[in-house]
């Protein structure tokens, strides 16, 4: 939110006063002074207005998590663990998943508590790729990669799906990259041809690749340059 907004939203500053505070720089979000009334106001910035604190913020948390099977990609379940229950982390109630696995798929899970960043990094528009490793009941056939290519469509949703690349590794193994995030979309696309999938992995969502050094069910905070990627 524009900081002239933020403030003429407060009951105790009407838009000529707030005008006023600006010119006289007596406005600061985290800790600079600001003048220009398009500055921008994050739910996690610091605002003091002549030394009065109007929001006090919150640190922004990011964290790459391998996700085990088995485990909900929930922040609550009564009968199953959940990807939450893997973090050991103060306020934990604040975070999100931004991107959901199914429960017996394994791999990347972003967890945050910045709404704007996890929206960038799930929104459609983005098309962001999210690459996949698959094995298969079957045999992956040629067949595959020109339909996925193509596009399938999803009676459910009545939709084509975008789209999507995929590199047959084996007689019954694939990486496939997708830029949605369907419902069950993987193992949609596999039985269009009959074939189940038997495992699913995902490596990567855009630019953040899951953390060789991270074992199932452990996790770490996104360094500074991997939070600027999204």
């Amino acid at each position: 939110m524009r900081v002239d907004r933020f403030l003429s939203n407060l009951p105790r500053f009407n838009r000529k006063q707030v005008r006023l505070l600006l010119v006289e720089k007596r406005v600061r979000i985290d800790g600079k002074i600001v003048s220009d009334p398009h500055a921008e106001v994050l739910e996690f910035s610091r605002v003091e207005v002549a030394e009065e604190v109007l929001q006090v913020g919150k640190p922004a948390r990011y964290f790459m998590l391998h996700k085990p099977p088995g485990c909900v990609s929930a922040t609550r379940d009564p009968e199953h663990p959940t990807v939450l229950d893997l973090i050991h982390e103060p306020n934990r109630d604040d975070l999100h998943i931004a991107g959901r696995l199914d429960f017996n798929t394994t791999g990347l899970m972003l967890i945050t508590n910045d709404g704007q960043w996890s929206r960038r990094l799930t929104q459609p528009q983005t098309k962001l790729p999210k690459v996949y490793y698959v094995e298969t009941e079957q045999e992956i056939g040629p067949q595959y990669a020109l339909k996925f290519a193509e596009g399938l469509y999803f009676a459910f949703e009545d939709l084509t799906t975008q789209p999507a690349e995929l590199i047959v590794l084996g007689p019954k193994a694939a990486r496939l990259s997708i830029v949605e995030g369907r419902y069950h979309q993987v193992k949609r696309m596999f039985g269009h041809f009959d074939n189940k999938v038997l495992r699913l992995h995902r490596e990567s969502m855009g630019p953040l690749v899951l953390d060789n050094a991270l074992k199932p069910g452990e996790y770490r905070a996104l360094r500074t340059e991997e939070i600027h990627l999204i």
